[in-house]
């Protein structure tokens, strides 16, 4: 006989006092916020989802009224990203209140399901919950429970819909210490029991922001008083601190909102929202051809190049058989310089076309990088260490002996001896073997990091991409281009431009003023430096109005707004020797006249050095303080 099915009594109880109006189907899951079922609605015909407050509470008429209250006042809210409350009704000794029924998962089960989220899909998804509380604190109503089990994503369209707004304290969720709320996601006075408002709101989404990007909470203990004693103790670990691939605009704003004070959180969620869309809209997108080169067109490899590959060492090795070693390695290197080389001369005029640059590649290569380092932060799935470490040393081996091999040849072609079968052997499956291995470790390493990026940024922005764009050019002759400036910053910009005019001067112009393109690489780097650091500077002041009087944002202010003159001065400095340079190609300007502003742009530039040296030096001081000496006794 099949076993019969154990049926809950709360179930039954429940389903009879609903009869008519509520078909429950099954239990969606249970907490000390009580249980909520997946039913369908009689009249309309629907799916929603039931939550009953626990019959302990109903049972006691203050906790009773606090949650008729609190649902009501919820129910209020209508917004795209806030789980609407369709009716807030008590039947018998049941209370509870029906909500829409979404298909999908909470922030919690995906981030245990599939790892943590990329920064870019973080924010996106935060962002949405950071509007849901706005919509919510514009009208009085505090969530006091924003965790990741209160926040579910929609299967369809991967929108973001906050649940139980204002009835996690009606409900009785608490811990031991009758503190409503989830120890892991609570505010230091919620800890306390002090009040709350909506900055409370505001750490409960830090500390899911962190959860949610790293995979990891923000504390943790043997117990709820434990947790609860570091939420109100102990400073949160830094994201960067995990080896986590995060924007640092958004990880100053998580920890701004997991500030233990609420005067130094941000100003309300409006404001969390906006710093987050910055967040997105942060990183410049790439042209499409430039996005399309630095995937796929700029990349010799896919199955084309490894069929290659394997097709040129096994024709090298039978040229070596058939006729000698010496015509075998020429193939060899013939077939491994002059048709990639080619290869990559095509690219590059392919790209010049469009309007890129050389120095276009190197933004282009670090943005991929990025991306790329965040995806894999998502995507765990690496294979063993043991194999991993296996294939790398045979690899190593193989490669030696390979190596060895072809020493060898070179050694016997230079004394006029031919090489033995044995030697031609050996060098056939050498190379197979460290092909081979080498394609297997590649493999595996490329699960871990983002190797394609990384050799062929190195590449193409090495001396064979210059190479490669400098020859694409010969090619391309006086052939008009288009123009493709829009994704660059403005130094590399003028850079290009005032490179570009340095190269059309005559000969003597050009010897004259020698010094120009070091002095220009230079300002480039400077205004490149500075950027960077003034925006970590604005990162780090923004939405921080609050705090607009405390010494240290005032000292931070301070230096952002000096890096910011100082960007001024060495974007200027770049902008006066491509002006120059106009003038000279019209003969309105003379080489001594620019040899004079070069000086100026020199002197700017080391300016710019020695301030960016200090800032280094004092950064290293602070992360490495110097131990103090113990005084006399």
């Amino acid at each position: 006989m099949p076993p019969v099915p154990v049926v809950d009594p709360l179930f039954l109880s429940f389903q009879l006092a609903l009869a008519g109006r509520y078909s429950i189907d099954r239990e969606l899951g249970r907490g000390g916020a009580g249980v909520v079922y997946l039913a369908r609605e009689v009249d309309l015909d629907r799916l929603v989802a039931i939550k009953l407050l626990p019959p302990v509470r109903a049972a006691l008429p203050a906790a009773r009224e606090s949650f008729l209250r609190e649902a009501r006042l919820a129910a209020k809210l209508s917004h795209p990203n806030i789980i609407p409350i369709y009716a807030v009704d008590d039947a018998g000794d049941f209370v509870f209140f029906v909500m829409a029924f979404v298909d999908g998962v909470t922030l919690a089960e995906r981030v245990r399901t599939r790892g943590p989220l990329p920064s870019s899909e973080g924010a996106r998804m935060l962002r949405e919950v950071a509007w849901a509380l706005a919509h919510a604190h514009a009208r009085g109503l505090v969530h006091r429970d924003i965790k990741p089990d209160n926040i579910l994503i929609e299967s369809a369209s991967g929108r973001v819909l906050v649940a139980d707004f204002g009835i996690a304290a009606a409900t009785g969720d608490a811990d031991n210490d009758g503190i409503a709320g989830t120890p892991e996601f609570m505010s230091p006075e919620q800890a306390l029991g002090r009040a709350v408002d909506a900055r409370s709101d505001l750490y409960g989404l830090g500390a899911t922001a962190f959860y949610a990007l790293s995979g990891r909470l923000p504390f943790e203990g043997d117990s709820a008083t434990a947790v609860l004693a570091k939420q109100v103790t102990e400073a949160p670990p830094s994201l960067a601190s995990l080896g986590i691939a995060i924007p640092r605009q958004l990880t100053l704003l998580i920890e701004r909102c997991l500030a233990k004070d609420p005067e130094h959180r941000p100003l309300s969620a409006e404001v969390v929202a906006e710093q987050l869309g910055a967040a997105l809209e942060q990183r410049r997108e790439l042209p499409v051809a430039l996005r399309a080169f630095v995937k796929r067109t700029g990349r010799i490899d896919g199955s084309g190049t490894l069929l290659y590959g394997v097709a040129l060492g096994l024709a090298s090795t039978g040229v070596s058989i058939f006729s000698s070693a010496e015509w075998g390695f020429a193939t060899l290197i013939a077939g491994a310089t002059t048709v990639p080389l080619a290869y990559l001369v095509s690219v590059a005029r392919r790209l010049s076309l469009f309007g890129f640059a050389h120095p276009d590649l190197a933004p282009a290569f670090l943005a991929e990088s990025q991306q790329a380092r965040e995806e894999r932060a998502a995507d765990r799935s690496w294979a063993p260490e043991r194999v991993r470490n296996g294939l790398r040393t045979a690899m190593k081996i193989s490669g030696s002996v390979y190596g060895l091999t072809i020493a060898a040849f070179l050694g016997t072609w230079a004394v006029g001896i031919e090489g033995s079968r044995a030697l031609v052997a050996l060098y056939g499956i050498s190379g197979l073997l460290a092909i081979s291995t080498s394609i297997g470790y590649l493999t595996i390493e490329q699960r871990r990091r983002d190797v394609d990026t990384e050799f062929w940024g190195a590449v193409w922005k090495g001396r064979i991409g210059k190479l490669a764009f400098s020859v694409a050019r010969r090619l391309l002759g006086n052939r008009p281009i288009e123009s493709a400036v829009t994704h660059r910053a403005t130094e590399l910009a003028l850079g290009m431009a005032a490179e570009q005019l340095y190269d059309g001067l005559p000969a003597a112009s050009r010897e004259a003023l020698r010094d120009l393109p070091a002095v220009l690489h230079r300002l480039q780097a400077d205004a490149h430096a500075l950027r960077a650091r003034h925006d970590e500077l604005r990162d780090a002041l923004s939405g921080a109005a609050d705090a607009d009087s405390s010494p240290e944002y005032a000292q931070l202010n301070s230096e952002r707004m000096t890096i910011h003159a100082r960007l001024g001065e060495a974007v200027g400095a770049m902008e006066t020797i491509r002006l120059n340079l106009l003038r000279l190609h019209a003969g309105s300007a003379s080489v001594e006249s620019l040899t004079t502003h070069l000086g100026l742009a020199s002197e700017v530039s080391a300016d710019v050095e020695r301030l960016i040296a200090a800032h280094d030096e004092v950064e290293r001081a602070l992360r490495y303080p110097r131990p103090v000496s113990p005084s006399p006794a």
